[in-house]
């Protein structure tokens, strides 16, 4: 939480178009800036800002919002991510609320690993053990340049030298430790004797270490990572995503690789929407990640070995079950996507074959299919697995879809007429309510101010059900205005904020919006008007009333009459 001091005087430095122009190629026409939308497809420019002004807009698709908004769309950031940014770019430095206790700051962390990875990297390059490190990753075909783009580094066996000078810099034992750099005693560096891959945040500021061994006699598995800190959670974050994020964002598709080698040659050959997960499998916490960044569709390049394939599996179970398509790479056997992209080549890389994710199954099974029992055995398995899936949709149609596969009638694998619920938008699986809620408050944060009166006019927080979104609500009426920095600067809660994300990162459509606007605020009404008429009713069937009492009550019936916008 940020005190509102600093929030504001972040607001007061931001130069909308130099936010806008590092990200998009926008040009001077007069007093406006023109540029193509980054939010649709368009042959002619309709994105504009006028000089001075603190919002974008789209006249072609309706995009619209401040420069906070702009990062969250389009690169997919999360509301801190994005005023962190923005604080690093304009050189405002936040101060925290003092009711939050202290400890070692963020930028502290972010400082000393931002050294260390400086350190590693010239450490490879400058020094006689480096160089041993350095022949390896030529003989495996990565260039100096490659090197320097990534910044690749060595931690040395010993840990004197890479001690001294992180002491000269000021950083303290307690600091090193925080962020990973030390063991938990603090006795000796947690990266010896191995190959150093930087992890950063979207920012592009290091958090976190990937480390391989080059010598079978170094302690410890091949590949080692910084363990947990404050500012690195394995379990969500994803290596190569800083380099990969605007293009899944704007693609809404990433392909998972293995290893920080394949990851990296990916997206120097240009397939730059590949990510790689650090130390573990891919996870829960992975998948959400990707989720919340628009994902509806991902490749699988895992290695074509036993233990691919079988990772394969795991991880198309996890995309698939919350709605997002799998594809599988068919790497021939043995090969990985850095051996085959530097045998073969990128464009033999782009015709490789793909197989969707069911269909995969049925290749790898090791059960026999041309048995009755082993076709019954793998129906039986992948059938169930795939009604543990979330979304009733995805269910059905892979249901129907491995019917065809095994070719048995669809009754046979339990394909049944889908029970779920259309919506504006899709499928509603959960809470229609909270639903009709985000509508209304994308709307009003993402849509020009011209709402703000008629909302105010209508709704107040008490017709709102979910309790992150009354929060929001309460604070979009209370702030002087409809920016976001303004509406978030009182509030500290990671319900709301995941609210935001969700409403920021999700798309927009523009087609009679203000129709929709309209729409909304009378479901909500109404919603509101029917519940009261139902507890009057509840009232009056639960008994015991007396004849005043129930002619009472069906006054109040009559006159709770349906509200209507002018």
């Amino acid at each position: 939480m940020y005190t509102k001091e600093s929030l504001q005087a972040l607001k007061e430095k931001i130069d909308l178009v130099d936010v806008v122009a590092s990200q998009i190629d926008l040009k001077r026409a007069g007093a406006v800036f023109k540029a193509l939308c980054p939010f649709h497809d368009e042959k002619s420019p309709s994105f504009s800002i006028k000089r001075g002004d603190t919002h974008y807009h789209c006249f072609g698709c309706g995009a619209h919002g401040d420069a906070i908004q702009f990062l969250m769309q389009l690169q997919g950031l999360t509301f801190r991510e994005a005023v962190d940014m923005l604080a690093e770019r304009f050189h405002i430095p936040l101060q925290e609320d003092e009711k939050i206790e202290k400890g070692i700051s963020s930028l502290q962390l972010q400082d000393a690993l931002s050294f260390a990875s400086q350190f590693y990297h010239f450490y490879l390059q400058r020094t006689e053990e480096g160089r041993v490190a350095l022949n390896y990753l030529t003989k495996r075909g990565l260039s100096l340049e490659f090197i320097r783009r990534f910044q690749i580094g060595y931690a040395p066996e010993g840990g004197a030298l890479f001690l001294k000078a992180m002491h000269e810099k000021k950083f303290s034992v307690e600091i090193m430790i925080a962020a990973g750099l030390l063991n938990k005693d603090g006795d000796r560096p947690f990266f010896r004797e191995r190959i150093t891959f930087p992890v950063h945040n979207a920012r592009g500021s290091v958090i976190a270490f990937s480390a391989r061994k080059i010598k079978e006699e170094t302690f410890g598995g091949k590949y080692i990572n910084t363990s947990e800190t404050q500012l690195f959670k394995k379990s969500r974050h994803l290596f190569g995503l800083n380099y990969s994020r605007k293009r899944i964002v704007k693609e809404q598709r990433a392909m998972l690789v293995e290893g920080q080698i394949d990851c990296l040659r990916l997206i120097e050959a240009g397939f730059d929407y590949a990510v790689a997960a650090l130390g573990t499998a891919f996870g829960e916490g992975h998948v959400d990640t990707l989720k919340n960044l628009g994902v509806r569709s991902v490749t699988i390049a895992f290695d074509a070995d036993k233990a691919g394939i079988e990772a394969t599996l795991k991880t198309g179970a996890l995309f698939q079950k919350v709605g997002i398509e799998v594809e599988v790479l068919l790497l021939p056997e043995g090969m990985d996507p850095d051996s085959f992209l530097q045998e073969k080549g990128k464009e033999e890389f782009e015709k490789l074959p793909t197989k969707d994710y069911l269909t995969f199954c049925l290749l790898k099974t090791k059960l026999d299919l041309k048995s009755p029992a082993g076709k019954a055995q793998f129906v039986r398995d992948l059938s169930l697995e795939i009604k543990t899936w979330n979304d009733p949709v995805m269910v059905h149609e892979s249901l129907q879809k491995l019917a065809r596969l095994v070719q048995l009638p669809e009754q046979m694998v339990g394909a049944q007429k889908p029970t779920y619920v259309r919506a504006r938008g899709g499928v509603i699986a959960i809470d229609p309510d909270r639903v009709l809620e985000i509508d209304l408050l994308r709307l009003l944060l993402r849509g020009e101010s011209r709402f703000r009166q008629t909302v105010k006019n209508y709704i107040q927080p008490e017709h709102f059900k979910n309790p992150a979104c009354k929060k929001l609500y309460n604070a979009y009426l209370t702030a002087e205005d409809t920016e976001l920095l303004s509406v978030m600067g009182s509030i500290d809660d990671v319900e709301v904020e995941k609210c935001v994300n969700e409403i920021m990162t999700s798309k927009l459509h523009n087609e009679k919006i203000e129709q929709f606007f309209l729409f909304t605020v009378q479901k909500i009404l109404d919603r509101k008007w029917l519940e009261e008429r139902q507890a009057i009713q509840q009232e009056m069937r639960s008994g015991g009333r007396s004849d005043d009492e129930l002619l009472e009550l069906a006054r109040r019936y009559s006159a709770t009459t349906r509200p209507q916008i002018k």
